[in-house]
Parts: C-alpha cells; structure tokens; sequence
C-alpha cells in the first residue's frame, strides 16, 4: 500500500487519512480511514455513490467515532482524487460495472490487513448497486444499511428503455464515450443550485459539499459517459433477478426521492428475509446528508445494526 497522507477539510475526527491503492488491472483507487477510538466498537466500510469522495463523508465519520465507530470511506475509480479515464475528468466512466468489483476487492483485502475482522458496510446509491453485487460474488460482512440504493433510476420505463437501446448502439460503434443524452460537463452540485437540487432539504449540507468541490477542484464530476450509462441499466437489470443475500440489512428511503427508483427498493426488501425498510417524509436521496433528524435517526439505525451483528 501506498504512504498514507492526512485527510483535510473533511471535518472529521482526529487522525484521519487515506493512501492510494492498485486494483488488479492497474486502476488507482483511494482508501480513507478515520481509526476507531480507544476500546471502540469496530470499524465501518463508506461505499460512495457517484459523484462522491472520501472526504464528504467527514461528518459521517465524525459521528460513527463519537458513538465508538472508526471508519473507511472509497474514491470508486473515476471519481473523487481516483485515477479517471479521459482527459476530461468531469466525464464520469466506467467501461463495465464489474470493474468497481476490483476496486471492492482491493479495498477489501487493505482493510482485512488494517482492522483484522470482517467490518460492516454502510452504502449508498451507485455504492449500494455495487454492493449488492458484491454480497452476491460472496463477500460477508457481518451486515449491511443501504441508503437509496441505486437499484433502478427514477426515469420513466420508456425514457429508460429508449436509453438503454441508444446506450446498446453505441457501444456496438463504439460511440459511447460521450456524455449521456441531457448531461454535461457542468451537470452536477458545483454548478446547481439549493433550490430545486434532489440531494438534500439541508441547506448547510449542500453549502459544504459546494465548499469542497470549490476548495478541491478535482473532487468534481459532471455527468456520465452513456457508456457507464449502459452499463449501470445492464447491472440494475441482472441484480433484479438475483436472490438476496442472507446478510443482516437494513434499507433506508426519502419520499422525496427523485433519483434512483423506490419501487426497486422496496421490492428487494420484500426478498430479503430479515431486512428493515425506514421511509423518511420529506427527506431527498442523501439520507447522510440531510437535516439534522434524519441524518441522525438514519445512521443511530445503522450501528444499532452493525452492533448487533458485530464481528
């Protein structure tokens, strides 16, 4: 493994920081840790979204140490300080989903090696897509809380099927490089406003998240490629007809959810023996970064979870 470096302007506990790490084909990804207090609880496995870094989820750390927590947190490939694939790095790509498999199984061969157990997983949205994917090659971690897992998109039927066709197209052409139909270099938080944004009703949430990016420009992402595009329909499409993990989970889903599909989430959750569904009123899809109530209701779940199923 790479030289650690400390993580900054995350607002996170002490001693956090994160180092590089070569996936199997050669892909730099980055690993943050935030070490657990003193005779704490165990440690806590971030898996991002799209779009996202290490270090937004500072806060999220912060809370997990205060309750005993120490926590991980991924730069996927292609986001955040990670090695990305085009010149353009506001592109976000990806050639095939299974590739975030390799970023998993790099990671989580690095934790094995720092912590010593099997750790929890705390994922959302595309984070959540790829974990699912994960439990179902075998990986087990002692449980699961997923946050608006990005299990189908909220787009019309027939918007995403005409999507997808045109997705199919171009790969065969080898055309797909480009930015998906509507999005851009400039479509993203860096350049939206609060009003109207589909994160968070959290107004300081997503003046800090605009900090950052502004603070560290390389942390930005505009839109997909249509060729990760194609390649997230295809995935969400094969993990629908898989079988749910006998893992512990729990689901977590705003009713203002504007992003990824509810009715996807709830019908995983009705074949996963065991598994919690929490519905939040009025909250958008970063449950992790909402208001305070619900962030705090959200997360208090999650480790009541994990300490149940502790390793």
């Amino acid at each position: 493994m790479a030289v650690a470096r400390p993580l900054e302007g995350d607002g996170g506990p002490p001693g956090g920081h994160a180092r590089y790490l070569t996936a199997l084909d050669g892909v730099r990804i980055r690993l943050g840790h935030w070490p657990a207090p003193e005779g704490g609880k165990g440690h806590v496995l971030i898996l991002p979204g799209r779009t996202e870094y290490i270090e937004k989820y500072g806060l999220v750390a912060r809370d997990l140490h205060a309750a005993g927590w120490g926590s991980f947190a991924l730069d996927w490939r292609g986001q955040g300080l990670a090695d990305r694939a085009f010149s353009d790095g506001l592109k976000g790509h990806v050639g095939d989903f299974a590739e975030f498999q390799r970023d998993l199984d790099v990671a989580l061969d690095a934790i094995r090696d720092i912590a010593g157990a099997r750790v929890p997983w705390l994922a959302h949205s595309m984070g959540g897509c790829i974990a699912l994917r994960g439990l179902i090659r075998g990986k087990t971690p002692p449980a699961i809380a997923f946050s608006a897992p990005m299990l189908g998109l909220s787009n019309p039927a027939g918007q995403l099927r005409a999507l997808g066709l045109v997705a199919g197209l171009a790969r065969l052409f080898r055309l797909d490089n480009g930015y998906a139909p509507t999005t851009g270099p400039t479509y993203g938080i860096a350049t939206e406003r609060f009003e109207g944004n589909k994160l968070t009703t959290d107004p300081e949430q997503y003046a800090r998240m605009k900090a950052q990016i502004a603070a560290e420009p390389r942390f930005g992402l505009g839109g997909p490629s249509l060729r990760w595009m194609g390649a997230a329909l295809r995935e969400m499409a094969a993990l629908a007809q898989a079988p749910s993990p006998a893992i512990p989970a729990l689901f977590g889903l705003g009713l203002d959810e504007a992003i990824v599909g509810p009715t996807q989430i709830r019908a995983r959750v009705a074949n996963w023996p065991g598994a919690e569904l929490v519905e939040y009123p009025g909250a958008r899809h970063e449950l992790l970064m909402e208001r305070a109530e619900i962030r705090d209701d959200f997360l208090g779940r999650s480790m009541a979870l994990f300490a149940r199923h502790a390793s």
